[in-house]
């Protein structure tokens, strides 16, 4: 199918969705939290096929992983906007100068949203902006990954069983689809990926003036001060490293370590993953990596610093290889020595390596952060409450978390979202309501329309309060 033809199609497809949406009307309370409620069905309904699709399409993907990140977490966010949205919908009232006057903020809906999914979480990263797309009104168009094409189709067969095509529909396709669905006239268009596509698609979204919600990735820093508990860093860093194999745009890219901890962190590393880990490659709880390329590209990452001067650690089992290209099961490795000649420093790794940069003060430390583009996340471990503040003030990222990773992405009443490279807008809870929703400043004039009469001709008898305004 030619590019002009994915177009029109798409094109159809939204100008019906469209017509539909502003022939219904505003959706009441009562329909967005019935909408809310049947992507909750859809998911504890098949909560079963949807992980064994997501298995087939990763080579396999730990059940639990699957059951917890995008099942789990994302119910519990459509019920949180089910639970909340009658008062999020309430108009925001606000101080007139004049108190005859009547102001106050109306929460609109847009209209209809392009989402475009990725694939490492590919029920949680649809349906999680669904839940402020639906409870703000609107209806959506959902573009999912063409690398999970089992759950992407499966997706697909059960949403145009819970939803009409006016209220959301889902577009399958490749690499020309998804650019070809880019440059849609949406109202709003969300796009989850690297910060590489993101700006093609931030280019796209420009010609129609599309508005648009950018969650990219980045390298999202660990830095373990001086004072930090050592075991809590490294238990807690690994434990989402090796989460989905690393496949997470929060994930830990790479840990900012003082010299002198080295050792003490290698050693409790091989420690943590031989407990929790004490198999990977016929291990249920460890996940493949999504496809032959991206394992490809990991395996060269790993070789490409070896032969720069870093130190490679391998923290698979002791009989087990460091990978495998039939599996596709990469075991978490510590790169230890890295700097930015090397190719593991220069790009997002999505996988379970984790680089580890030595450093001597840690200013030194800090100002490496701020050298660099502004992640999605920070990671500090310090028990020292004034250092973490001080951190926090020093430092900008689209989340900070102190003492853990990650945490911050399943708290509903946070904003998720990066800042500059790392992307722009948030949502989650009423973030997510608030984003896709048109913030509408309503004014009730009052009987006399003072505000109105100052600025009608003649001036001369007004002048006098300008005058006394300037000399007050």
């Amino acid at each position: 199918m030619s590019n002009v033809t994915i177009q029109g199609e798409l094109e159809t497809i939204l100008k019906s969705m469209k017509r539909q949406q502003l022939k219904s009307g505003p959706a009441s309370a009562q329909l967005r939290k019935d909408r809310l409620q049947r992507c909750l069905k859809l998911i504890r309904e098949n909560h079963k096929a949807l992980a064994k699709a997501m298995s087939e399409d990763f080579g396999h993907r730990s059940l639990y992983q699957s059951n917890v990140a995008d099942m789990v977490t994302t119910s519990k966010m459509l019920q949180h906007a089910i639970d909340h949205l009658d008062s999020w919908m309430q108009a925001e009232e606000t101080t007139a100068h004049d108190p005859q006057m009547h102001t106050e903020i109306q929460f609109q809906p847009l209209g209809v949203i392009g989402v475009i999914s990725p694939w490492n979480f590919p029920i949680n990263l649809a349906f999680g902006p669904l839940a402020g797309i639906f409870a703000a009104g609107n209806t959506a168009l959902l573009k999912p990954s063409e690398l999970t094409p089992k759950t992407s189709e499966l997706l697909a067969e059960l949403v145009a069983r819970y939803f009409g095509p006016e209220e959301l529909t889902v577009v399958l396709g490749d690499a020309d689809v998804g650019q070809a669905f880019s440059g849609l006239p949406f109202d709003h268009l969300v796009f989850t990926g690297s910060t590489a596509v993101g700006k093609h698609v931030m280019r796209a979204a420009a010609e129609n003036l599309v508005p648009v919600t950018l969650e990219l990735g980045g390298k999202s820093p660990v830095m373990v001060a001086k004072a930090a508990d050592l075991s809590k860093a490294v238990e807690r860093t690994l434990t989402i490293k090796s989460f989905n194999a690393g496949q997470i745009c929060l994930s830990p890219d790479y840990v900012l370590l003082p010299e002198a901890q080295t050792q003490a962190f290698k050693e409790q590393a091989r420690d943590f993953m031989a407990r929790t880990f004490p198999s990977i490659q016929d291990n249920a709880d460890y996940t493949a990596i999504i496809n032959e390329r991206h394992y490809q590209r990991l395996v060269n990452l790993l070789e490409d610093a070896r032969q720069k001067g870093a130190e490679i650690v391998k923290l698979a089992p002791q009989d087990e290889p460091a990978y495998d290209a039939k599996s596709r099961k990469i075991a978490p490795h510590l790169v230890i020595g890295v700097n930015d000649d090397m190719a593991i420093m220069q790009e997002e790794i999505f996988g379970p390596l984790l680089p580890i940069r030595l450093y001597q003060e840690e200013s030194d430390a800090i100002d490496y952060i701020n050298q660099h583009p502004r992640p999605l996340a920070a990671y500090y471990f310090n028990e020292d409450t004034a250092a973490q503040q001080e951190f926090a003030q020093q430092t900008t990222s689209g989340a900070l978390v102190v003492n853990d990773v990650m945490t911050h992405v399943s708290i509903d009443e946070l904003p998720f979202g990066g800042v500059g490279p790392s992307g722009m807008g948030a949502y989650h809870g009423i973030h997510g309501f608030r984003q896709f929703s048109h913030a509408k400043a309503v004014v009730i004039q009052s009987e006399e329309g003072a505000s109105n009469l100052r600025l009608r001709a003649p001036y001369g008898d007004k002048q006098a309060a300008v005058e006394a305004f300037f000399n007050s």
